[in-house]
């Protein structure tokens, strides 16, 4: 099979070829497994992690890839759920133990033995990739395979972050940094809380514009003070971080009601932008009981309430496409230029 495969981490502002095209041979499904012949993969901030070592890898070389639509061209002796021919899903949880405290208590995405698809093991970055059965998702038919990739781990990162924040109706959300996951959580938020009002912290005007078109209140830089009837200052009750940077951390504690909640959804935070932590004030930044949260990976049943969710509203998200040969340049595009949404490699 044809694959994109990361032979060792680089430093993407000198590499435009963090990936190698190689022919590996095709996998085979054991038992409980699936053959998936890939026709869609979607393009993660946490790939740029991966292939620039801010994620450790163990398995290098390794086809990357946790965004993952396809369909099914072999079932293993033991496969029950699936049949040749149907569609599904892989998202970022490829494995977990099933029988530690955490898989018991609803926590398998903190399992200590958690394997991640394309990182941990080959992704989907290829022409196929296999999975235990349990771990895929079948696919509604309200989606193209284009439409549903980025629902895999944008959207139920994002589902997971909203369910954490302890949002309710009525009150004010806060979105710091507007990619793949603050588009789809918007939209979510709508169908959801009808009468939560949604602040929009982004980097850039595109953005910005673009967070008001899906129904902001408001949207503007994290360093600005969110405004709302007749231009007044507004707190907020909790604000969903999906950044990778320290920044919008310290900005939005100052933006939060007493009592509100942070939820940082991001894998990582940049070593060098550790100066604003600094600039962490208790009284202003802490008291009066606010929280800080952060979101480690995803449940497979977060991915399967997601999509059952998505396909109601119908969430679309907004998609660009790349050859699956072009995965180099949808990896740096992703890094360098304004994001509007999600990019995936298609066949």
């Amino acid at each position: 099979m044809k694959a994109m495969i990361l032979n060792q981490q680089c430093n993407l502002n000198h590499s435009e070829n963090p990936l190698a095209p190689v022919e590996l041979p095709d996998p085979k499904p054991d038992n409980k497994e699936i053959l998936i012949k890939v026709t869609a993969c979607g393009v993660c901030h946490t790939e740029l992690d991966e292939i620039e070592g801010r994620i450790l890898l163990n398995n290098l070389p390794v086809v990357l890839g946790h965004q993952v639509v396809g369909t099914i061209t072999e079932c293993g002796n033991d496969v029950q759920k699936y049949k040749v021919g149907d569609r599904v899903g892989v998202g970022w949880i490829f494995y977990s133990c099933g029988s530690c405290e955490y898989c018991k208590n609803d926590k398998e995405n903190l399992c200590p033995e958690f394997k991640a698809t394309g990182r941990d093991v080959n992704g989907g970055y290829a022409e196929l990739m296999t999975i235990n059965e349990d771990f895929a998702y079948p696919i509604p038919d309200t989606f193209s395979d284009t439409e549903a990739a980025p629902l895999l781990c944008a959207g139920a990162i994002g589902y997971r972050s909203l369910r954490l924040s302890g949002l309710q109706d009525h009150q004010n959300l806060g979105l710091t940094g507007f990619g793949a996951a603050g588009h789809l959580v918007l939209q979510l938020v709508k169908f959801k809380f009808p009468h939560v009002k949604t602040f929009v912290f982004a980097r850039n005007e595109n953005e910005r514009n673009f967070a008001r078109e899906l129904g902001a209140v408001w949207a503007g830089d994290i360093s600005e003070t969110p405004l709302h009837q007749e231009n007044q200052p507004t707190k907020l009750h909790t604000i969903i971080d999906t950044t990778p940077v320290w920044k919008p951390v310290v900005e939005a504690l100052k933006h939060l009601v007493p009592g509100g909640r942070l939820v940082i959804n991001a894998i990582r935070k940049e070593e060098g932008d550790k100066q604003y932590l600094e600039k962490i004030h208790y009284q202003k930044h802490l008291w009066m009981e606010k929280e800080i949260k952060t979101v480690a990976n995803v449940t497979r049943k977060d991915i399967t309430e997601f999509l059952d969710i998505a396909a109601k509203i119908p969430l679309k998200p907004e998609i660009e496409e790349y050859p699956f040969e072009n995965a180099n340049l949808a990896l740096l595009d992703l890094k360098h230029k304004t994001i509007c949404g999600a990019k995936v490699l298609t066949r």
